[in-house]
This record gives C-alpha cells, sequence and structure tokens, in this order.
C-alpha cells in the first residue's frame, strides 16, 4: 500500500480502495507493520469501500476474467505493449456494447437450490 501511494499514485490526494470484507481489510492492520504516526499517515491516504460480504460480485468478477481470459488472452502476446493494446481493445469494445453479466441466480433459485441446508438448521433449532 505504501508503494501504491508513493510511487504509483503520489499526485493523488487520495485513492478510492474496493476490497472484499476480509477482516484484515481495515486501516488498523498498517499498525501492525509500522510506526504508529506512519501508519495513522498511510490510512489516510485511502477512501475506503467494501463489497457486499454476501453477494455474487465476486461470482461476475470472475465470469469477466474468465471472458477476458478466453476472448483475448487465449494466445501468447510478445510483449507488455501488444497486452495492454490487446486488453484496451477488447474493454473498449465490450463497453460499446454494453455487454454486462447476466446474473441469473435468484433469490427463488438459491431458496430451492440449497433448500436442504435449511432443513439441517431447522433440526438444529
Amino acid at each position: 500500500m505504501s508503494n501504491l501511494v508513493n510511487k504509483h499514485y503520489s499526485h493523488v490526494e487520495q485513492i478510492r480502495l474496493v476490497q472484499d470484507n476480509l477482516n484484515t481489510h481495515t486501516p488498523g492492520s498498517f499498525y501492525e507493520v509500522l510506526d504508529p504516526e506512519e501508519a495513522f499517515e498511510l490510512g489516510q491516504q485511502f477512501d475506503l469501500h467494501y463489497t457486499p460480504k454476501k453477494g455474487s460480485w465476486l461470482n461476475m468478477a470472475e465470469i469477466e476474467f474468465s471472458a477476458l481470459s478466453t476472448q483475448c488472452l487465449d494466445r501468447r502476446i510478445a510483449d507488455v505493449e501488444t497486452l495492454r493494446d490487446e486488453v484496451e481493445a477488447w474493454t473498449k469494445k465490450r463497453n460499446v456494447n454494453r455487454i454486462t453479466v447476466n446474473w441469473q441466480f435468484t433469490q427463488t433459485k438459491a431458496r430451492a437450490k440449497l433448500n436442504r441446508h435449511y432443513q439441517n438448521v431447522k433440526k438444529l433449532i
């Protein structure tokens, strides 16, 4: 995180960081590895946003990476510049075509699929 702030984004006031809800993903974690003053200063550099604890966002991200992998990165790419160009072109095409993940696992479907687990919980209560 220090590297992000000091090397890559030293010119910005604050970095918006989107991350999952893992219990170590807090500014308090900086205090475990840095002096208190440095940990506080580093923590102030981030605007933290957490993804939902129980949600399909991770599955959607994985679907997007899978699409990138199969549609764009399914061959040897000789150098970093070409890789950047290819990924940028792929991304622009998806954005222009407004391609999104069509999430179809509804609450009703989840309850039907996971019903056997609900039965086990009822027995424990």
